[in-house]
């Protein structure tokens, strides 16, 4: 039997992206993926968007918060590896042709383990070449 460990941590609260093309970012997060806008904070350089019970918050790099990490992501690096979304219902074809829509291409649908178990996972890019997975309900 576990015990409760002294930090219980019991998901995800918001991941940070530091973006270089802000309108661009807002448009594929709201209107490809359907995260809508929460917050703005402009003065400071914080948009924040709601992601079911998260939030994805966009930190243009050259704002007052994103001089703070240095130089933008690039060729040379990234801001992260990749994040992931939990989707459900996970409807293949809808997904596909929403993204095909958008513009979007997306990778094959592939067996991947998540928070939940092994379930059905497909991998994109944003604009700035951040990979998204897109994590459907665990199998079984």
């Amino acid at each position: 039997m576990r015990g409760e460990h002294p930090i219980p941590v019991r998901g995800l609260d918001h991941i940070v992206l530091r973006v270089a093309r802000l309108d661009a970012m807002i448009a594929f997060y709201g209107d490809v993926l359907g995260c809508r806008v929460e917050r703005r904070l402009d003065e400071i350089g914080l948009i924040q968007l709601r992601a079911g019970n998260a939030l994805i918050d966009l930190v243009p790099v050259a704002s007052p918060l994103g001089r703070e990490g240095g130089a933008a992501p690039g060729v040379g690096g990234r801001n992260l590896d990749h994040l992931c979304l939990r989707v459900e219902p996970f409807d293949e074809a809808a997904i596909r042709r929403h993204l095909d829509t958008h513009g979007v291409p997306a990778g094959p649908v592939e067996t991947r383990y998540g928070a939940e178990g092994e379930g059905p996972s497909i991998y994109l890019l944003d604009p700035e070449r951040n990979t998204v997975e897109l994590k459907g309900p665990p199998y079984g």
